[in-house]
């Protein structure tokens, strides 16, 4: 077979594909670009405003509370799960016995659906009927109101998204177990302690996968919306309005395209922007076998 017809084979079956990423993703990223220069209601044609709903992003209350109430969920949920993440790989890697049963322990309730996770999570932080409120009242404390109480409704779903860091765990687990064993060995023999072993071994052989998990986490901290949606609402008092949520409520309840659209491509750039951050420092933790650093 000539190359021109392997060529032609190979645009032939991932046409499919094509297809459905400029009908599924560049076509509406495009769209919703020329919207968010619009007034727009989705019933009647958009009138062109320019810059304007990007104007109102900097005077809007609500979108400031909105930041917040991301950022704050993003500053629990991102360090303590990638360090949870981690922990639970390390003490997997060191068990002997019945590692595969673990394993699929830990991982299982990653599989959760999210709206299934948001509705066994909200029987679980009930104040009155709660197994959290319940077991804590075995110990003699007693428990808070959770998602009704507008200090605990973002520690609640950063406690929640807990229960799905088992992807996480895999990747670590993966990662640990690809150390060479001869590099631990070695500083053994030098007399290294447990300590130095993770912090001059361990930790720079698997920190490319540590930075892929951060990233990852960031980017799903910056997205998270089901929670909101199904748990609270957004309440109490906008305490759980979270960015995309807040997207969601222009869009298809105030029926505001062109200022959610607007909303969306903000938080793009933020992730992008961030993102390239990470990478650029990544340089000083980031330890590539075979690179330069």
């Amino acid at each position: 077979m000539t190359r021109k017809k392997q060529t032609k084979y190979f645009f032939l079956f991932i046409s499919p594909w094509i297809i459905g990423f400029l009908a599924f993703t560049i076509y509406p990223m495009l769209s919703s670009l020329f919207f968010s220069l619009t007034d727009y209601d989705a019933l009647t044609a958009p009138v062109f405003v320019g810059l304007e709903n990007y104007k109102e992003v900097l005077h809007d209350p609500i979108l400031k509370i909105s930041v917040k109430a991301t950022l704050w969920y993003t500053l629990l949920n991102v360090p303590i799960g990638l360090l949870l993440s981690l922990l639970l790989a390390m003490l997997l890697n060191a068990t002997r016995r019945c590692k595969g049963f673990f394993r699929t322990v830990l991982y299982l309730p990653s599989m959760v659906s999210g709206v299934s996770l948001a509705l066994l999570w909200s029987w679980i932080f009930n104040p009155e009927y709660g197994v959290a409120n319940y077991l804590l009242g075995k110990l003699g404390i007693q428990g808070p109101l959770w998602l009704m109480d507008e200090k605990w409704a973002v520690p609640s779903l950063a406690i929640m998204s807990f229960w799905s860091i088992g992807t996480g765990i895999v990747l670590f687990l993966a990662a640990l177990q690809g150390v060479p064993r001869s590099l631990t060995e070695a500083a053994v023999l030098d007399g290294a302690n447990w300590y130095m072993r993770l912090r001059h071994v361990t930790l720079p052989m698997i920190s490319p996968i540590f930075l892929f998990q951060l990233i990852i986490e960031f980017i799903n901290s910056f997205q998270v919306f089901t929670q909101a949606f199904v748990m609270t609402k957004g309440g109490p008092h906008y305490a759980t309005n979270f960015y995309v949520y807040y997207i969601y409520q222009n869009a298809f309840v105030n029926f505001r395209m062109g200022y959610a659209s607007a909303l969306s491509w903000i938080l793009l750039a933020v992730v992008m922007i961030v993102t390239v951050l990470i990478m650029k420092c990544s340089d000083r933790f980031v330890y590539y076998e075979g690179g330069d650093n």
